[in-house]
């Protein structure tokens, strides 16, 4: 098939690339005319592991072409993905200011019957609205499908080739079939093709993330009512999680979670619920207690300090929001390099993929107020203490006497819970994490 990608941001550029894999000839359209010949030399903007080789692979074999030419990608083109940014605005709500003008163009370069599929995320409804929008500049037949993305940063490839499940929103049968054929080499393992109405396919994106979002809440709520009770996160994390009905994932505890995801999607369900005057207490609950959860770590390194951290320099293990991503949307490390600096404080951070990232993000307070660091033994150079902030796995089992002898004072804070609290007790480092005993005292949250 011949397919278009309007947007090579993460979500275009995978989606046009596994599809280009499978032997359908693409072209990613972008505006940024820098950015496509960037792609067409092969650098790829961001990091996501096998995604750079693929995306060679499929440019050698002409399979997959770059381009700002979006009429002749319409013109050539039986399928159309929208797949540009919908930022949250103030209130939370998605924009669609890009999606829709991504739609006008269409409209206008369309030369036949086209599909037009919505990968963006998207509130509720958008489909009826790009399908008016389309309608103003054409007098062509088209269907507009909402086929709604579901990749983890850091397994998008796999979880593109291998899905769980492809959802198609779709209410022309024509489309239906086409999207069918498109999509079947994905599945032959035989995971569902699931069609419905447009409107639930919209909402199902939203309710996935927020369900995933409410397990991560969940447990982190949890780990601070160990911190009180003396408990122990990790021990009714495993009895909760080998319950069938539960299962053991996204039940980590940590600083909350970030991305580019679960914070805007949950705030853009709330937003929809209002906008038809509902109130979903348990999301909003969500995203209050992620918003809390992000300062039980400042806490515990407040009370080890006896409150005062100014003049103080800490060692940072981690920027982007999870492992094998270089985004930081949201992370935890954001906030809590913004409170500590806040209060005197600097940090002298590393991240195995952030940290270009990182420097656009803080600007001119790199250099003043936080250091980056290639190499995760050098932050560790004058630091008063450790704080670990992703789980990367280059962190999971690190050089404890080498920490040891490093730091000022011998202490680390686990915001991910990747270390045995036994086994640092006995190499005398203070040691705090999320909902667990650590041998020193409980440190509890200030709420």
């Amino acid at each position: 098939m011949k397919i278009s990608v309007v947007g090579t941001g993460y979500v275009g550029l995978v989606a046009g690339t596994c599809f280009a894999d499978t032997g359908n000839e693409v072209t990613c359209v972008d505006i940024d005319e820098k950015k496509v010949n960037s792609l067409k030399k092969g650098n790829i903007p961001i990091y996501e592991p096998g995604l750079s080789d693929m995306v060679r692979r499929n440019v050698k074999g002409e399979r997959l072409l770059f381009s700002t030419d979006i009429k002749s990608a319409v013109e050539e083109s039986q399928i159309i993905f929208i797949a540009v940014g919908t930022p949250p605005d103030e209130d939370g709500s998605a924009d669609l200011k890009h999606v829709l003008a991504v739609a006008r163009s269409i409209g206008t370069h369309m030369n036949g019957f086209k599909v037009v599929v919505n990968k963006s995320t998207v509130p509720v409804g958008t489909a009826e609205k790009v399908e008016a929008e389309i309608k103003k500049h054409t007098d062509h037949k088209f269907a507009v499908v909402s086929n709604p993305e579901f990749l983890k940063e850091g397994a998008a490839i796999d979880d593109f080739l291998r899905p769980d499940r492809v959802v198609i929103g779709v209410d022309n049968e024509e489309a239906a079939d086409i999207m069918r054929s498109l999509y079947r080499p994905f599945v032959l393992s035989g995971k569902p093709i699931l069609l419905m109405d447009r409107r639930s396919a919209e909402l199902t994106k939203y309710a996935a993330n927020s369900l995933l979002a409410t397990k991560i809440s969940f447990i982190n709520d949890i780990a601070n009512l160990c911190d009180i009770l003396g408990a122990d996160v990790e021990m009714v994390r495993k009895g909760i999680g080998t319950d069938s009905r539960i299962g053991s994932s996204f039940i980590y505890p940590g600083t909350g979670y970030g991305g580019s995801c679960f914070p805007k999607d949950v705030q853009a369900l709330i937003r929809t619920a209002n906008d038809h005057d509902y109130s979903l207490e348990i999301i909003r609950a969500v995203e209050e207690v992620n918003k809390r959860q992000k300062t039980v770590l400042v806490d515990k390194i407040l009370d080890y300090f006896d409150g005062n951290i100014e003049g103080k320099t800490f060692a940072m293990w981690g920027l982007a929001f999870k492992p094998k991503t270089d985004d930081m949307r949201e992370a935890p490390a954001i906030d809590m390099i913004n409170s500590l600096t806040a209060k005197g404080a600097k940090l002298r951070a590393h991240d195995p993929e952030a940290l270009s990232e990182a420097h656009r993000i803080f600007g001119d307070r790199v250099g003043s107020e936080l250091e980056l660091l290639d190499k995760r033994y050098d932050a560790l150079e004058g630091a008063d203490a450790l704080i670990v902030m992703t789980e990367w796995n280059a962190f999971r089992e690190p050089d404890f006497y080498l920490i040891k002898e490093s730091l000022k004072t011998k202490v680390i804070f686990d915001g991910r819970n990747l270390y045995d609290p036994g086994r640092l007790k006995k190499l005398d480092i203070d040691y705090f994490s999320i909902g667990r005993p650590n041998g020193n005292g409980h440190v509890k949250p200030r709420f």
